[in-house]
């Protein structure tokens, strides 16, 4: 079958699918219909705002769907009517058997992680801060269980020190974006070997999960070590920030900060008890932990704007006995 013929349905949300939507109508695909979550409230108006993925396909004249429930008899009915062959899926949601299970040529999904590990919702967040030195993204047939179909191509990338979520997520879109193209003339020339997950494990306690990130999880720990802090910080920056607060004694509610920057300092004899601050007030700021400082570069206090530090310290003085904890 030509690629102009094979019809394909595209769902998706975030900016991170706007890239694989991108390429293949950029590239002559048939791309009958889009499928993405409805509208939103948004902003200081609370408007609703259209998904990225819809900005993008009504600007390229798509059709596009947006169910709320994905078993709502009248979508089934609009996806029989599409009769599409194949239907790509990028970070959208869990979908039921009676909808991947539709197309003849199936339903494949592009996730931004090696699997079988960092299976769930934020694998780039998670990869970084457990200090991975790479990582990459994978096309797969849908299956039962979430995240655990077979595999059908991977490529990989390094993860360098100075990256962050937003620098990682960047360059997986545009990878997510090649690969889908790839999987695509893949099943269409019918060449593939797909490879069960399980292969690519013993035992499942070697895997490592990447569950949804909540408040609770971008709270800084100050007893962990600076290398630990620092991959916090980077695997959750610019978003959604990992936070802590400063405790002062003129001030009756701690300050809120979101850290977005630091740099790693290893110095393990120093007499600071965690959380401490070490700063001239004028050019740093240290915050030590067990085996150093962390000297952070950009932060956030609540309600204001994100500052470099040197910017925040012209307008800001910490106290002797003020400390992050």
């Amino acid at each position: 079958m030509d690629k102009d013929l094979l019809r394909i349905l595209f769902m998706g949300t975030p900016d991170f699918a706007v890239g694989s939507l991108k390429s293949l109508v950029e590239n002559g695909y048939n791309v009958v219909g889009v499928v993405t979550m409805p509208d939103k409230p948004a902003g200081r108006g609370y408007k609703l705002q259209p998904s990225p993925v819809k900005q993008y396909a009504l600007q390229q004249g798509l059709s596009v769907l947006q169910p709320e429930r994905l078993k709502d008899e009248g979508f089934l009915n609009e996806l029989k009517r599409l009769a599409v062959d194949l239907q790509i899926v990028v970070a959208f949601r869990m979908l039921p058997e009676v909808v991947w299970n539709m197309p003849p040529k199936g339903t494949f999904n592009l996730h931004s992680s090696l699997l079988p590990q960092y299976r769930g919702a934020a694998p780039i967040n998670w990869a970084i801060i457990n200090g991975e030195k790479e990582t990459g993204v994978t096309t797969f047939f849908l299956s039962h269980e979430i995240d655990t179909g077979k595999i059908i191509f991977q490529e990989k990338t390094t993860i360098e020190d100075t990256d962050n979520a937003g620098t990682l997520y960047d360059r997986l879109m545009t990878m997510g974006a090649q690969l889908v193209l790839k999987t695509v003339d893949a099943i269409l020339g019918e060449n593939i070997e797909l490879i069960p997950q399980d292969r690519l494990f013993k035992d499942a306690s070697e895997l490592k999960s990447a569950p949804k990130i909540f408040k609770e999880d971008c709270l800084i720990d100050w007893n962990k070590s600076v290398r630990e802090i620092y991959n916090h910080i980077r695997g959750l920056s610019p978003y959604p920030a990992a936070w802590t607060e400063l405790v002062t004694e003129n001030d009756e509610e701690n300050l809120r900060f979101k850290l977005f920057e630091s740099e790693p300092i290893e110095e393990k004899a120093h007499n600071f008890p965690p959380g401490n601050i070490r700063t001239d007030n004028k050019t740093y700021l240290d915050v030590a932990v067990k085996d150093g400082f962390l000297r952070i570069t950009a932060l956030q206090l609540t309600g204001k704007k994100r500052m470099t530090i040197t910017d925040f310290l012209n307008g800001y003085r910490f106290e002797k006995e003020a400390h992050f904890g």
